[in-house]
């Protein structure tokens, strides 16, 4: 993503949103190649403050030698060590769902430039436990992809009420509609939203 070009967009497309691009500091992310760890972390991130998702993924990392988290080492760890780092059963259900399944998909990965935000949102989605929240978090964080917006996120929702001076949080709808002065670039509007919010999103 071309982050100079699209703060330029964004700033002359939206000026509520230029206020803030002139207050903070310009967003980073960065592509990786970590897939299946990317998944997890973001599986353990689901329906969590950013606070408590980010403590309880420090110990899940902590249960493991190396640094790069495969398939064969989530397997070998017992339910019970999952669940005295604080993960939930149906969170570590789904770990080690994706854990089992994750040699076939990554097969399907193999050139995964070449597929298109639906395509890899398709495939993921097979996957018992990864939804649309779990997928835009994917392709924002793993694949810097740049025009993607989680309607479900609730720091999103809270950021666009407050950029916009709303009393209530927007419907999906509602953001879908506003958002559209914003594309190609609604992955970089979106970190804006969370640092208004929570300051700069932590992965």
């Amino acid at each position: 993503m071309n982050f100079k070009k699209g703060i330029e967009y964004l700033r002359k497309s939206d000026k509520e949103l230029a206020k803030i691009i002139k207050e903070y500091p310009e967003p980073k992310i960065s592509k990786t190649k970590f897939y299946f760890q990317s998944l997890l972390r973001n599986i353990i991130y689901q329906q969590l403050s950013t606070k408590s998702a980010f403590a309880i993924h420090n110990r899940f990392k902590k249960l493991f030698s190396s640094s790069i988290i495969n398939p064969k080492d989530v397997i070998s760890i017992s339910s019970n060590n999952l669940r005295e780092i604080g993960l939930s059963r149906q969170k570590i259900n789904y770990i080690q769902i994706l854990a089992n399944e994750w040699p076939a998909i990554n097969k399907k990965f193999a050139d995964i430039d070449s597929l298109d935000d639906s395509d890899i949102g398709k495939e993921l989605m097979k996957v018992k436990g990864i939804g649309q929240w779990t997928v835009d978090m994917f392709l924002i964080f793993s694949l810097a992809r740049p025009d993607v917006f989680p309607t479900g996120d609730l720091v999103i929702q809270k950021g666009y009420a407050k950029l916009y001076n709303m009393k209530k949080l927007p419907k999906k709808d509602e953001m879908l509609k506003g958002s559209q002065k914003w594309k190609p670039y609604r992955t970089l509007a979106c970190l804006y939203l969370w640092e208004i919010i929570d300051g700069p999103f932590e992965w």
